[in-house]
């Protein structure tokens, strides 16, 4: 798993850094000198207690998934739960000068490659 938490929740700034970074930089993704570098995962595994206390939040009817950049370039997915208003389920913005992760925003995955699951039809 990255850096983030051991719990796989990251905070509001740094999943707005990682999509800022995403947009700012999705269409050099596709650039010759980016082959080999593992920026496109083959797939991202998230952590089933997360995804349930996204699931569990109040109003919660959808999980909608964000793509981010990390430092390294890499690209990871973000998922957030959604309300009924198809508005994302957000941390109060106060949250944006602290670097706890809260239980509002994840990241933290296993990401293929280098870790990679079994060999299915989905992944080969």
């Amino acid at each position: 798993m990255n850096n983030s938490s051991s719990s796989g929740f990251i905070s509001l700034q740094k999943a707005i850094e990682m999509t800022t970074r995403y947009r700012q930089n999705k269409e050099a993704v596709i650039d010759p000198r980016y082959a080999g570098a593992n920026i496109l995962s083959i797939c991202d595994t998230f952590n089933k207690t997360a995804v349930a206390t996204l699931l569990a939040k109040p109003d919660c009817t959808a999980i909608r998934l964000y793509y981010g950049m990390d430092e390294a370039l890499q690209i990871r997915p973000i998922l957030v739960a959604v309300n009924e208003k198809d508005e994302d389920i957000l941390p109060d913005l106060s949250t944006l000068e602290s670097e706890e992760p809260g239980e509002d925003i994840v990241d933290d995955t296993i990401k293929c490659p280098p870790i990679c699951p079994p060999p299915s039809v989905l992944n080969q």
